[in-house]
């Protein structure tokens, strides 16, 4: 709650100054809310408030601050399940469901697999100022054969472990992950 709403001086243990929250900060911008559909009941009730009369008073505070901001909020969840079976407020699921994307997890987009997959390998080769490094054609297939079930976050890190442990310009389907070579039975 602090986080989003901010706090006051004194407002709980180890709150030792006046705090702006996410949403005070993000005044005439963007506060995205990541994995919306597992915050609590209580803090439900603040957002949907938050979010209705665009104002926030922090924790430990007792005056309203005026903020400007749109909402971009994501989840693995069912939101309309969750509303049925209560674990998610109806009126909240209704003032966030404006615009929805629903994107697909990566194991059901395969042909995203080659693009994302060159996206960090570049992305963490220049950052850990190594020599590009290009997929062989059997790397690529591997890629898209794993089921990816951490989505793009477990892309995202196996393409990293490639670019701290394999040195060539090169990468082969013997030098991904442990994990994607046991997949597709490759041996170590």
């Amino acid at each position: 709650e602090s986080e989003l709403f901010g706090h006051e001086k004194g407002s709980f243990t180890g709150a030792q100054f006046r705090h702006k929250g996410k949403f005070e900060l993000a005044d005439g911008g963007t506060v995205f809310l990541d994995e919306v559909g597992t915050v609590t009941q209580r803090v439900q009730v603040e957002l949907l408030r938050v979010l209705e009369e665009k104002t926030v008073t922090r924790l430990g505070g007792t005056t309203p601050v005026r903020t400007d901001f749109r909402v971009v909020a994501a989840t693995n969840l069912d939101l309309e399940a969750a509303v049925r079976e209560g674990r998610f407020r109806e009126d909240l699921f209704w003032r966030l469901n404006v615009f929805v994307i629903d994107l697909p997890p990566l194991r059901d987009r395969p042909e995203d697999i080659p693009v994302l997959a060159e996206h960090f390998l570049e992305r963490f080769t220049v950052a850990m100022n190594k020599p590009p490094m290009k997929f062989s054609p059997e790397a690529l297939e591997t890629l898209r054969a794993y089921a990816w079930p951490g989505n793009v976050r477990e892309l995202k890190n196996a393409m990293e472990s490639v670019v701290i442990f394999h040195s060539g310009d090169e990468v082969r389907a013997s030098d991904l992950p442990p994990e994607l070579r046991a997949y597709v039975g490759i041996e170590e």
